[in-house]
C-alpha cells in the first residue's frame, strides 16, 4: 500500500541501525535519517506510541490525515495572479520536488523555481525562494511542506529498473474451428530462477466459428495475450494457430486463458518453497474426536442461546428479559458496584459468564483478578470468555468453569481448535470472518462444542487510544466525555461505526456499521451467540425469537457476512 520511495526509505535506513545496533560501534543516530523518514510519511511528526508511561496526547494527529513531510517554511508573499510563492526555505529543494500547502490536499511539483526573479534548479537552506504556478486556498503566514525528493526518487527508480525484471515466457495459442481454444505457456526463467523449466496449458470451453463480417485477427490475439502490465511476467514470443476466416464469439476468452495460464505458473512457484509442516493435520481428522477427553454440551442436538452484553445500561430493565440460556457480561461491570443489582438480575436469567477484555493492560490486571474469585462466588458464575491468549493461564485457574475462546482468538480451522483446547478451552466460537463450506467443516471435526454469532454488531478495531480524549491514557485535566452520550466515526458513504471508550483501560473499541444477521440452519453449532451493543430490552427479546426461530433480519442496516464468500 506504500510507494516504492517509502518502502526504499524505510527499509533501508531500518536495516542500517539494526546492523548498528548489532554493532560494537557507538550507537549514533545520523539526524538526516530521521529527515528522510519523516519526508517519505509522517503525520505531524513522530510519536513514542505506548511506550512512555505517561499519557501521550501526540499519539494521534487529527490535523492531517496524509503525508506533512518536511517543513519547507512559512509564505511571506503570494501572488495570486500569477500563482507565485515566496517563503525562505528551511530544507533544500529543486525542480521537480513535490510541496504541499498547509490548508490544500493538492500537491503541487516544483516546476519553476526562483531567487531574485532569476531561474534556478535547485535552492539551499536560507534561501529567500519563488515557485510558480501555484493556486489554491492559500493566505500569508501558511505553511509549505516539502513532500518528495525528486533526485533521491531519481536514485530510487533506477534501482526498481533494474531489479524489476520480468520472467520472460513464449505461448502458443491455438484457435481452431470447431476445437476448444488453448492457451500453452512455457517460462524461459534461468536455471536457477523460481520459475525455471515451468509450463501451463490451459483450454476454455468456447468453439470458434465461421466468421460472417469480423473475423478475429492475429494481431488482436496477440495484443490481448501482451496485456501482463501488473505481473511479473512478460511474453517474448507468441505463436499463434489461427484458422482463416474465423470468428471468437468472447475476446474476454483470449484474457481468461491468460490470466488462468499465469496464476498457474505463479501456483506452481510458490509450491517450490513452501514448507511441509511437521504434523501434517487436516480438516476431516477423524481421530480428533477420538482423543477428546470432552464431549459435546448439546448431544441431543438441542442448541443453546448466548447473549453477549457488550453494553448495560443502568436504566433498563433487564428483569423482562426471557429466553436466554448464557449471558456474558464485561468484567469492567463486575468490578463497578452501581451495576451490582444489574448483574444479581441477570443472573438469574441464564447461566452469567464473566468476559475478559481483548485488551488488558497492566495496572488493570492487579484490580481484575484480585477480585475475580468473589466475583464467581457472589453471581453464581458458570463460566468465563477469554479473549486473547494470555486469559487462558487465569481462566486456568477454575475447571469447574466453562472456559470460552471467544473469535478474537482467530478460530479458524480445527489445529487452532485442538491446540485451544490441549490449552484448557471447552468451547470455541468461531470467527465471524469464515465463509459456510469452512463453518461447517470445523463444526462436523471439532472436538469440542463450538458457538458462533449469528446477530450483532462485529468489532473492527480495539485501538489503545481514546478518540475522545485523545490519549493513549486517562489524564486528570480530561473532560471525560466518555461518561455521557453515543458516539460514532462517519465515513465519506454516511455509514456510521459506533466507538465505545472504556474509560478504566483508555481503549477504544469500533463497530462495524452493520450488524450481522445470519441463518445458521445448515451449521452443526452448539451455541447461537447474540451480541447486544445499543438495542433496548424490547428489541434484544424479539432478536433472542427471532434467532430461535432460525430467522435473519434484512435490509441496508443488515449483512450475513462473509458466509456465501468464495475464495
Amino acid at each position: 500500500m506504500k510507494n516504492f520511495e517509502y518502502v526504499s526509505t524505510v527499509t533501508r535506513i531500518y536495516r542500517k541501525y539494526i546492523d548498528l545496533a548489532l554493532s560494537k560501534n557507538p550507537y549514533i543516530i545520523d539526524e538526516n535519517d530521521i529527515k528522510e523518514l519523516m519526508q517519505v510519511f509522517n503525520r505531524g511528526g513522530f510519536s513514542s506510541g505506548n511506550l512512555d508511561n505517561e499519557p501521550n496526547t501526540s499519539y494521534v494527529y487529527p490535523e492531517k490525515q496524509n503525508n506533512q513531510g518536511l517543513l519547507l517554511g512559512q509564505i511571506q508573499n503570494y501572488n495570486s495572479t500569477k500563482g507565485l510563492v515566496t517563503f525562505k526555505t528551511k530544507e533544500e529543494i529543486c525542480i521537480n520536488d513535490t510541496v504541499c500547502i498547509q490548508n490544500e490536499d493538492h500537491k503541487y511539483t516544483v516546476s519553476e523555481l526562483m531567487i531574485n526573479n532569476q531561474n534556478i534548479k535547485n535552492a539551499n537552506i536560507n534561501d529567500i525562494i519563488t515557485i510558480g504556478r501555484i493556486k489554491g486556498k492559500i493566505s500569508y503566514g501558511d505553511k509549505i511542506y516539502k513532500l518528495t525528493d525528486y533526485n533521491k526518487n531519481k536514485e530510487i527508480n533506477e534501482f526498481i529498473k533494474k531489479e524489476n525484471k520480468k520472467i520472460p515466457l513464449t505461448a502458443v495459442v491455438t484457435i481452431k474451428k470447431g476445437l476448444p481454444i488453448s492457451l500453452d505457456v512455457t517460462s524461459m526463467d534461468k536455471e536457477n530462477g523460481s520459475y525455471f523449466s515451468m509450463s501451463s496449458k490451459k483450454e476454455i470451453d468456447l468453439i470458434p466459428i465461421e466468421s460472417i463480417t469480423n473475423p478475429i485477427t492475429s494481431q488482436r490475439i496477440n495484443e490481448q495475450i501482451l496485456k501482463t502490465t501488473d505481473t511479473p511476467f512478460e511474453f517474448k514470443n507468441v505463436k499463434i494457430l489461427l484458422d482463416e476466416n474465423t470468428y471468437i464469439p468472447k475476446i474476454s476468452a483470449i484474457n481468461k486463458l491468460r490470466r488462468d495460464c499465469l496464476e498457474d505458473l505463479t501456483n506452481q512457484a510458490i509450491k517450490r518453497f513452501e514448507r511441509e509442516p511437521k504434523d501434517k493435520f487436516t480438516l476431516e481428522n477423524d481421530n480428533l474426536n477420538k482423543s477428546s477427553k470432552l464431549t459435546r454440551l448439546t448431544p441431543t442436538n438441542k442448541i443453546l442461546y448466548s447473549l453477549d452484553l457488550e453494553k448495560i445500561n443502568i436504566e433498563y430493565d433487564y428483569k423482562e428479559l426471557s429466553n436466554i440460556d448464557r449471558i456474558y457480561v464485561p468484567i469492567k461491570y463486575f468490578i463497578n458496584k452501581k451495576y451490582s443489582e444489574i448483574l444479581n438480575i441477570l443472573k438469574n436469567k441464564g447461566d452469567l459468564y464473566i468476559k475478559f477484555p481483548t485488551i488488558l493492560r497492566d495496572n488493570y490486571k492487579n484490580i481484575t483478578f484480585n477480585s475475580l474469585d468473589d466475583f464467581i462466588k457472589n453471581y453464581n458464575i458458570k463460566g468465563i470468555v477469554i479473549n486473547n491468549i494470555s486469559g487462558i493461564d487465569y481462566a486456568n485457574k477454575y475447571k469447574d468453569l466453562n472456559i470460552i475462546a471467544n473469535y478474537s482468538l482467530n478460530v479458524f480451522n480445527v489445529k487452532t481448535i485442538q491446540t485451544l483446547m490441549e490449552l484448557g478451552i471447552n468451547t470455541v466460537t468461531l470467527s465471524p470472518e469464515l465463509d459456510k463450506k469452512t463453518l461447517q467443516l470445523l463444526t462436523k471435526n471439532s472436538p469440542i462444542p463450538t458457538e458462533f454469532m449469528v446477530y450483532g454488531r462485529v468489532p473492527l478495531m480495539n485501538a489503545g487510544y481514546c478518540l475522545l480524549g485523545k490519549s493513549n491514557r486517562c489524564y486528570p485535566t480530561c473532560e471525560m466525555f466518555c461518561k455521557d452520550g453515543n458516539y460514532y466515526l462517519k465515513d465519506r458513504l454516511g455509514y456510521n461505526f459506533i466507538i465505545v471508550p472504556d474509560n478504566m483501560q483508555t481503549i477504544t473499541t469500533i463497530y462495524n456499521s452493520k450488524i450481522l444477521s445470519i441463518k445458521y440452519n445448515d451449521l452443526d453449532i452448539d451455541c447461537a451467540k447474540i451480541s447486544i451493543l445499543d438495542e433496548s430490552i424490547n428489541e434484544i427479546n424479539n432478536i433472542i425469537m427471532t434467532v430461535k426461530n432460525k430467522n435473519n433480519f434484512t435490509g441496508k442496516n443488515f449483512t450475513y457476512g462473509n458466509l456465501d464468500k468464495r475464495i
